[in-house]
């Protein structure tokens, strides 16, 4: 399995740099699965760096914060009105018909109707009011309920949901591949056991350093470089990458906080930076 990040801002895209969205690639059953984690405020343009949005074989959602998850109302307009796939409503009240079908979208129970709202924009005094027709990301998305303790499969790939600490519910999600190697991405959380089942003997772990020690004295929001680091060494993950640093917070200083309680491999995630995941026959 293949991580690459599309985009890693915290909160808010930074300069040049999209909020939450990470691409992962992996063979099996004689083709390339592409699914990305999170699809945040700017990410769908940087994705497009990497892959045709066309191509994508699913999007799991960590939770439904803007900058993880505003990006779906972008791609809903490329999967519905691309001219490859666009097909004229039989009459102009009517929601278009695409010929290509649903994508799945897994998320938090409530990510249709999150998604929808974000979407929708009321004709208002427009003198063509008439032509609106309904919103209805179902045309385009074939929306899957993420829930504690139920595991879901992609293209042989096994992801696992866990709680976790934020003040909206979110999933860390461990993700095996079918070769055995294991990615978990956090999500948005403070430490917690759910982040802690979910990253254990990790090969890579992507997790979230928004807060720095000693200025960011809010709990159960993010985590510091400091917790991330201390999650990463009781989980004894084998590589640590952290992530969704917002602007306004120093990667120089989360590194070293993370750095003096973890001894493993340690990355800052970039756009455009990959790591392959190593299979299960290769870590052994």
């Amino acid at each position: 399995m293949r991580l690459t990040a599309v985009g890693t801002s915290g909160s808010f895209p930074g300069a040049g740099n999209a909020a939450s969205c990470y691409l992962l690639t992996w063979d099996n059953g004689g083709r390339e699965w592409k699914v990305v984690l999170d699809l945040g405020s700017g990410a769908l343009g940087a994705l497009q760096e990497h892959i045709d949005a066309l191509d994508l074989d699913a999007v799991v959602l960590s939770h439904l914060h803007p900058d993880h998850c505003l990006d779906m109302t972008g791609l809903f307009v490329r999967r519905v009105y691309d001219p490859a796939v666009f097909q004229a409503p039989p009459d102009s009240t009517s929601a278009p018909v695409i010929a290509t079908a649903p994508l799945d979208v897994w998320g938090p129970a409530g990510t249709q109707e999150r998604l929808t709202r974000a979407h929708h924009t009321d004709p208002g005094l427009s003198p063509d009011a008439d032509r609106a027709h309904p919103t209805d990301l179902g045309t385009a998305f074939a929306f899957r309920t993420i829930r504690e303790g139920e595991p879901f499969t992609i293209g042989g790939a096994l992801f696992e949901p866990f709680l976790v600490r934020h003040p909206v519910e979110c999933y860390a999600l461990r993700i095996t591949a079918p070769d055995g190697g294991v990615l978990v991405y956090s999500g948005d959380t403070d430490a917690c056991d759910g982040l802690d089942h979910a990253a254990a003997n990790a090969d890579l772990f992507l997790c979230e350093a928004a807060f720095e020690e000693g200025r960011d004295v809010a709990r159960d929001v993010h985590l510091t470089g400091l917790r991330a680091g201390e999650t990463a060494a009781r989980a004894a993950v084998r590589r640590l990458v952290l992530t969704h640093i917002p602007p306004w917070t120093r990667a120089r200083v989360v590194r070293a906080e993370a750095e003096s309680v973890y001894s493993g491999p340690l990355d800052i995630a970039r756009p455009g930076a990959v790591w392959d995941i190593p299979s299960e026959r290769t870590r052994l």
